[in-house]
């Protein structure tokens, strides 16, 4: 059994209901052999990211940012996991009111050090709230666990 951890803030109901789509994506009933493991960033231990397969990281796009509680748990975990989690795969998927950009670049440069490995483009979900996210989140999650249930990741 595999293990696909989802990290994501919810500071909002619809954040809340985007990291809903993608655990129900992640444990989508043709999935046999992944475990899907949703925790806000600031539940999460360095155990926590060491026992999984796979990663799904959702933020909110904050002053052209992270959030704080993603960027919490980077500070936390970062040294743990340094020497112990390369070419973990990721894929990240960001809330932004604006453009995104400066959420996915300072988030890809601290994965970056990690030595992650992301095995899809970000999603950036602009602008005011569409319906068209959710899928798009279910789709995230399908296609992580997918992978890991394929052996792909």
């Amino acid at each position: 059994m595999k293990t696909l951890l989802i990290i994501a803030n919810i500071p909002s109901d619809n954040t809340k209901r985007l990291a809903d789509a993608v655990v129900k994506g992640g444990m989508h009933k043709d999935i046999e052999d992944v475990k899907v493991r949703f925790l806000v960033p600031l539940d999460v231990k360095p155990e926590d990211v060491l026992q999984a397969d796979a990663l799904i990281i959702g933020t909110t796009e904050n002053l052209a940012y992270m959030s704080g509680e993603l960027k919490v748990f980077f500070d936390r975990c970062y040294y743990p996991l340094l020497e112990k989690t390369q070419g973990l795969p990721y894929c990240l998927y960001i809330r932004a009111g604006h453009d995104g950009t400066g959420t996915k670049l300072a988030t890809e440069k601290i994965v970056t050090g990690l030595r992650w490995r992301a095995v899809r483009q970000a999603a950036i979900f602009r602008g005011e709230f569409e319906e068209s996210f959710i899928e798009d989140c279910e789709e995230l999650g399908l296609y992580m666990s997918a992978g890991l249930d394929a052996g792909i990741f």
